[in-house]
């Protein structure tokens, strides 16, 4: 029994088939006609779209409230806090011993 897979066709994926091309051009349709008939809605609503987009972008460009202290397992300070970095104890050329 010889299975060699170079004389072998796989059959095209869903996305490479004449019906994911017709699905696309439905969705771009169906995507125009939203936009155009509901621009109007969508335009009306943007200033409070925007007040929840505060919100929205704190708890989760944050990470919600009370963790702001809990960072001691991410960088080597131990409490979170920015450290300055070590000064070198050698002496520099040229300079006093």
């Amino acid at each position: 029994m010889d299975h060699d897979p170079v004389g072998q066709e796989l059959p095209p994926g869903f996305w490479g088939s004449r019906y994911a091309i017709g699905l696309v051009v439905v969705g771009a349709i169906a995507g125009y006609f939203l936009l155009t008939e509901h621009l109007a809605h969508v335009v009306g609503a943007l200033p409070l779209l925007l007040l929840l987009a505060c919100p929205l972008m704190h708890v989760f460009m944050h990470h919600g409230h009370g963790r702001h202290g809990h960072h001691s397992k991410h960088h080597p300070g131990g409490d979170g806090s920015e450290t300055e970095p070590q000064k070198s104890k050698q002496p520099k050329p040229g300079g006093p011993p």
